[in-house]
């Protein structure tokens, strides 16, 4: 497998492995995708918890308009 990084990322890396926390890239970016993975299963949990509340929830009598417009005029507040 082939991996590229850009500057930063190797800078940021490098970083890591001089702190003494990883001893080699490899785990530096095991570390980080780890991390991915509880971050995506995080955010999908959540999205599916915020489904299932619209699904629960009361039918609203507005349109997607009306609230499309309400979000517009709270941004512009």
């Amino acid at each position: 497998m082939n991996v590229s990084f850009t500057k930063k990322q190797e800078d940021y890396i490098a970083e890591q492995i001089q702190s003494g926390d990883f001893q080699n890239a490899s785990e530096v970016v095991r570390d980080a995708l780890r991390l991915h993975e509880v971050y995506r299963h995080r955010v999908i949990q959540d999205l599916k918890a915020e489904i299932e509340k619209g699904w629960d929830s009361n039918s609203s009598s507005r349109s997607v308009k009306d609230i499309i417009d309400s979000k517009k005029k709270k941004k512009d507040a």
